[in-house]
């Protein structure tokens, strides 16, 4: 581990801090020379056409069609939207928030959809859900009410929420960083052209054959496709971050599964990241709105019938398209140079947007309504055609799926619906131009300013990736080299916060096979924090957890334990009114589907604590504070532990009872039991231990033989001795 961190520091370069102060950006916290940093630096520039056909163009042909597809969908209820209106005879606020909730209907799929594309094969996932969103719309044209209405779009909204986190996650593991930009410019372009033309097309359907009609023909190419998506081949999972950092793909098959809660955690620690998402989810309360309020603005204020709309939408449409081959290509040039300038250029595209879109509804007639929404266009595609790439970049690749649905979840759940809501009661209490007014003014002026203000993190949030990479590259020639030297228990680089307090400081430390390992230090040091991160209680912001060589970092307290991690709490860990065996039974309720399972691990734990067997009957609160302590322990030792972890064994007890403990615990190592004891008095710890760790403010201090800490006296002074009988 000391190689890893050793090399990893040799690899740190000065980097131009000059035009970052000039711009008021701070520095970061992890500077790392650019050739290390994933996607940036280096001339690569192979075309699109190249990098697709060496890579395989399938996977992304399929998923444009699927996400052009999609915008069609949004086009032909934005388009249908007064005449639906019109057809279940409901206000203009109804008819707005089913129109723009059914994109926040996002919320409830996305982070499934993510949780899902960081645990299994993608197409498949991409697949089943393209299948059931052509039925959701194919409904959508059956609906007789706007209450069907409603969960026709609640389906689809669910079934859509794959294209984020699931394609995204496809796209970043199928191909180079390099290309990124330019990908989503092109799906962004073709995505917009079909949304560009849709809008011609639905309007002459809807004013033709009525609004019923696109929906029913539109679920039957999403479903075509949808089962092709099945054949998607899927690619190793963060291969180009690693290809660029290590110049090699390593792969971890075994890695546990992933907790949704610990991974959230880790993922609002990017403050890249997190000050996106604030952004972004500002920017939702315009973002999803506006068009539909400008179809009825269209309608309200002009007389504009469906085909006029379509006109009109589509020409903002196909104005957008005039920038996209370009700025693709600009964007991976521009990453290359300085992910920080990708940043800042879209705030700075998203915050005249507070100016023009107002503009827009203040026009006297269509024509010109039609020209400022131009301007509005193009600002718009330059600012949200390269957010996925972004996210893409800073995200870990473990977590790629989640981290996509993550900025999903808030820009849905927080901008969709809030603004859904808002504007639906604006535009029935005032009118269509106050809702814009109202909303697009501080939403883009907010979300803007925050894009902007992320990019003075992204250096250091990609540097940090770098590390983790390059550790993991460390641990995975251990264990391909000798098996045996990996182990049982592993923390590398932990970090953690109680909120913008941090208590742990790069916390790395091993546990071998059968060995006894102490931490100590004083109240608030950080000790049962470490045991809490050991057993998935929290989730560090920084740093890899592993047990026997195997990723455990957001993996669930409830996965850990069944992997072999059982933690003895400090305090009363009994059931007091229950009986002695009543509480080994209800320890072992895990096993109950065996009953001879569970007699079998009961009466070995009372082999293990004879003076339990003898009171089996009796209550625990009849027992002593040591035999209570005994117990607790005995309940722990019914799951067979690879790793047992205890904390303050002696806390509260008397002397002799402390004794007893000590005894069993001998016993325990006696059997190769490997353990993790958190403990105050030195005299314990150093009766029990192999080896001690001692922390001091969230930092080590001291790693070592224990008795080599016993000769530490600026160190040993520290240590709380407890009681002289200890």
């Amino acid at each position: 581990m000391a190689d890893s961190t050793a090399s990893l520091a040799a690899a740190v370069l000065d980097e131009d801090r000059g035009s970052a102060a000039d711009e008021g950006v701070v520095a970061d916290e992890y500077p790392v020379a650019d050739d290390l940093l994933p996607g940036v630096g280096g001339s690569d520039d192979t075309s699109l056409r190249d990098g697709l056909a060496g890579c395989g163009a399938f996977t992304f042909l399929v998923l444009l069609v699927l996400n052009s597809l999609d915008e069609l969908e949004a086009a032909t209820m934005t388009v249908l939207a007064p005449d639906i209106r019109d057809a279940f005879g409901v206000s203009d606020g109804v008819i707005v928030f089913i129109t723009s909730a059914s994109a926040a209907f996002f919320v409830l799929g996305a982070v499934p959809m993510g949780y899902l594309a960081d645990r299994h094969r993608r197409s498949t996932i991409v697949g089943f859900a393209s299948v059931f969103f052509s039925a959701m719309v194919f409904l959508s044209g059956l609906a007789v009410n706007a209450f069907m209405l409603f969960w026709t779009r609640f389906g689809a909204g669910i079934a859509k929420a794959n294209t984020l986190p699931v394609h995204g996650s496809l796209i970043a593991d199928t191909y180079p960083i390099s290309m990124r930009g330019r990908i989503a410019a092109t799906t962004s372009m073709v995505g917009r052209a079909v949304g560009a033309i849709s809008p011609l097309a639905v309007g002459a359907l809807g004013a033709t054959f009525g609004w019923r009609t696109p929906f029913l023909l539109l679920g039957v190419p999403v479903a075509v496709v949808g089962l092709l998506a099945f054949r998607i081949p899927e690619p190793p999972r963060g291969q180009w971050e690693k290809q660029t950092v290590l110049h090699e793909v390593i792969e971890d098959p075994d890695a546990a599964p992933i907790s949704i809660e610990a991974a959230f955690a880790r993922l609002m620690r990017i403050r890249t990241l997190k000050t996106m998402i604030v952004g972004f989810a500002t920017l939702g309360f315009s973002l999803f709105t506006v068009p539909v309020l400008a179809s009825l603005h269209l309608e309200d204020e002009f007389g504009a019938g469906p085909l006029e709309r379509g006109i009109v939408t589509s020409v903002a449409g196909f104005a957008g398209l005039a920038i996209l081959p370009f700025l693709g290509r600009s964007f991976d040039r521009s990453y290359r140079r300085d992910p920080a300038s990708s940043l800042r250029m879209i705030g700075r595209c998203i915050i005249p947007m507070a100016v023009v879109t107002p503009v827009q509804f203040l026009m006297p007639n269509v024509v010109s309504f039609a020209i400022v929404g131009v301007i509005q266009s193009l600002l718009a595609v330059a600012a949200f055609s390269m957010v996925v790439p972004l996210i893409q970049a800073v995200v870990p690749y473990r977590l790629r799926g989640l981290g996509l649905a993550l900025i999903t979840m808030h820009i849905f759940l927080v901008g969709a619906i809030g603004g859904s809501l808002f504007s639906a009661w604006l535009t029935d209490a005032y009118s269509t131009r106050t809702a814009v007014l109202v909303l697009a003014i501080p939403a883009n002026i907010i979300g803007g300013l925050m894009i902007f203000r992320s990019a003075r993190f992204i250096r250091s949030d990609l540097a940090l990736t770098v590390a983790d990479l390059r550790e993991e590259m460390v641990e995975h020639r251990r264990l391909a080299a000798d098996p045996g030297s990996v182990p049982v228990v592993q923390l590398h680089g932990i970090q953690f916060s109680y909120g913008d307090v941090q208590v742990l400081f790069d916390v790395s430390f091993e546990v071998r096979r059968g060995e006894t390992l102490a931490l100590l230090g004083t109240n608030g040091a950080g000790k049962s924090t470490i045991l809490k991160v050991v057993t998935g209680l929290v989730t560090p912001e920084r740093g890899v957890v592993r047990l026997e060589g195997r990723t455990i970092t957001f993996a669930t307290p409830e996965h850990r334990a069944k992997m072999g991690i059982q933690m003895l709490p400090g305090g009363s860990g009994v059931f007091r009114n229950l009986t002695v065996r009543d509480n080994l039974v209800v320890g072992a309720y895990r096993y109950r589907h065996d009953r001879h399972d569970v007699e079998r691990r009961i009466d070995r734990a009372l082999e293990l604590f004879p003076a339990l067997a003898s009171r089996s009957t009796e209550r625990a609160s009849d027992l002593s504070g040591g035999q209570q302590q005994m117990l607790a322990l005995a309940r722990v030792m019914l799951h067979d532990p690879v790793v047992l972890v205890i904390d303050e064994l002696s806390l509260g007890l008397a002397p002799t009872a402390v004794q007893s403990l000590l005894t069993i615990i001998d016993t325990l190592k006696a059997t190769g039991q490997t353990m993790i004891i958190v403990e105050q008095s030195l005299n314990v710890a150093l009766s029990v231990s192999d080896r001690a760790v001692f922390l001091e403010k969230g930092r080590i201090r001291f790693e070592g033989q224990a008795h080599e800490l016993a000769e530490r006296d600026d160190l040993a002074r520290a240590v709380f001795l407890g009681a002289q009988g200890r």
